[in-house]
This record gives C-alpha cells, structure tokens and sequence, in this order.
C-alpha cells in the first residue's frame, strides 16, 4: 500500500491546525478564508501545466464537476469552523481530535448506509474505543 497520499495529508493536517491557531482573533475569518483561497488557487493554476498533460484550456472546464463545487462550500465550513472552536478556547491538542473521531463515528455509519461497506469486528472495536477515547479526552 502506497502512504505518500495519507503522509502528505497527515503533514498537511498537522501544519493546518498550527497555522490556523496562528492566525489573530482580530482578524475577519472571512478576510482569513479569502487569502487562504486566493493562495490555494494560485499554487494550483502554477502547479496545474504539471498535471494536465497534453490537454487544452478545453479539457480543463470538461474537468469541472459538481462535487468539487460542493467540496468548496464545505471547505469553508471546515476551515471557519476549526478558525472559531480554537478564538472560543479549543486546545489544539484536542480540537482536531474531537472532531475527528466524530467525523470518523459519522463517516462509519454513512459508509455503512449508502455505500454498502462492511466492519469487521476489529473495525467496530477500533470505533468502540474512539468513542470512549472521546469521552475521556472531555474530561
């Protein structure tokens, strides 16, 4: 199994979460969401000729999908949501823990219900001792 994928994102995750608790209260979260954005889409149209091959402008737009579009929008939810918990007093010791192990709980039932995935005993343990491990991390 390939872990460049999973590392860049652990990586990724890890520096987020320090820049984010960088970023000063007295700035707009919006102004924060705009730059960030705004740098995001520039490292990408840089980055984008080394990742597209042969193809024209053309092929780009044929690329634009609804989920990416939907992905943008809940970008925003993430990011503004993480900016706020950690301005209210969230420890980024436990911010992203918190939040993790309550998407994972979600994303094991969604998984279950609409892509017909199965858990395996080990699997529903695992997720056993991340919902304790939450409620001990509260307290």
């Amino acid at each position: 199994m390939n872990y460049l994928g999973i590392g860049l994102a652990v990586v990724s995750n890890v520096l987020y979460h320090i820049f984010q608790k960088a970023i000063p209260s007295n700035i707009s979260p919006l102004v924060t969401l705009v730059v960030t954005y705004l740098t995001a889409a520039i490292a990408c149209l840089v980055a984008l000729p080394f990742f597209q091959g042969n193809g024209s402008g053309i092929a780009f737009y044929k690329q634009i999908h609804w989920a990416s579009i939907a992905l943008g929008f809940s970008i925003i939810g993430l990011e503004a949501g993480f900016l706020l918990a950690y301005r209210a007093g969230w420890k980024i010791s436990l911010a992203a823990g918190v939040a993790n192990v309550m998407v994972a709980a979600l994303l094991v039932l969604i998984g279950i219900i609409f892509y017909k995935e199965q858990l395996t005993l080990q699997n529903i343990f695992g997720v056993v001792l991340c919902l304790l491990g939450l409620l001990l991390i509260q307290h």
